[in-house]
């Protein structure tokens, strides 16, 4: 049997497991108030533990499960590139984002990604696992130490596709808003999917003011058929009808997420029938210069890229371009994960 985690324990499992050692009730506040209010999750932290006790502790549990195992800083703007190994070897990404008054974590919810768009290297090698929500909560922590104090933003962004992950993913959003724990705020925390349907219906359904950021990339069928595969592929028309629903039940407006690739998706004709869609379902527009990863696709040149930002805003769209923060070395999300799985490959 897998070990629990320290951070999504319940208090009732660890009042338990206090008795059975014979400790105090009192510990178990002890235990919480180290990792909710000075988020420290390792036990030989936690000083006003007897040494006994936090040797169990770290025993007993994964605290953490993970560790830092590549550190990319870009000295530009401070954002720093985490590769986290996990406990079975396997390892995501996680980005902290620093600005003059607020820290953004961008967090992984899956072990590589079962979408594919084509011109991510999340998914170039598929789906190997779902995160486990002590493992996503362990991101979160290990970016608030890198940061050097709480974030004040989350950015479901990363490694995978959360809302084929769901169930984790809410325990998830529950530890990270619930007052005796965390206690952010939903509308600091953004939840992005490729466009899972029945996953935005259910995110709706919970009535809660979280984010919603739609990877949607082509404001047609026929364009996206060429950037996404089919086997997770919803027409966009059924996307903009849920995010409809999510904006009915949550009171938030949708992010359209739009990746400009060079002759694919950056033409005058697209931009406005994005903007349309935008107007129509009262959605903002954040467009994204491709980060180049491969070949096969290429950035659209600069006047290209102003061209369409100028064409769906005269639509009266909301829109806004994603501010390029980071090193170029291994930028797009991914990067260092397919770096470290052909090292691992060429190793065997």
């Amino acid at each position: 049997m897998m070990k629990r985690f320290l951070v999504d324990a319940p208090v009732c499992e660890l009042a338990a497991w206090l008795r059975e050692k014979g400790e105090p009730a009192f510990r178990a506040k002890q235990i919480t108030d180290w990792i909710f209010g000075k988020l420290t999750l390792e036990p030989e932290k936690m000083k006003n533990l007897p040494a006994g006790l936090r040797k169990s502790l770290a025993g007993d549990f994964f605290a953490p499960s993970c560790r830092v195992a590549e550190r990319v800083l870009s000295p530009r703007d401070g954002v720093v590139k985490l590769r986290l190994e996990l406990h079975d070897g396997e390892s995501v990404e996680l980005v902290v984002i620093p600005a003059r008054e607020r820290v953004t974590l961008c967090l992984s919810t899956q072990v590589g990604c079962p979408v594919g768009c084509r011109f991510c290297a999340s998914g170039v090698n598929g789906l190997v696992r779902n995160l486990r929500a002590g493992e996503m909560l362990e991101e979160f922590l290990l970016g608030c130490a890198e940061a050097g104090r709480k974030c004040d933003n989350i950015v479901f962004m990363g490694i995978g596709e959360g809302l084929l992950n769901f169930d984790e993913l809410v325990k998830v959003l529950e530890t990270l808003t619930a007052p005796e724990k965390f206690a952010m705020s939903p509308r600091r925390i953004t939840v992005s999917t490729s466009g899972f349907v029945p996953g935005i219906l259910k995110l709706a359904a919970l009535e809660k003011e979280f984010t919603l950021a739609v990877s949607l990339h082509a404001p047609d069928d026929v364009t996206r058929a060429k950037i996404i595969p089919d086997k997770l592929r919803y027409p966009v028309a059924e996307i903009l009808e849920a995010a409809d629903v999510y904006r009915e039940k949550s009171g938030r407006l949708c992010t359209l997420e739009y990746t400009l690739l060079e002759g694919v998706n950056d033409s005058p004709e697209q931009a406005e029938a994005l903007g349309r869609l935008a107007v129509r379902h009262r959605a903002k527009v954040n467009l994204i210069p491709y980060n180049e990863t491969s070949g096969a696709y290429r950035r659209p040149r600069r006047e290209v890229i102003e061209n369409f930002e100028r064409t769906v805003a005269a639509s009266g769209a909301a829109v806004t371009r994603r501010v390029e923060r980071g090193s170029k070395s291994a930028a797009a999300c991914g990067q260092l994960r397919a770096r470290a799985e052909q090292k691992r490959n060429d190793e065997k």
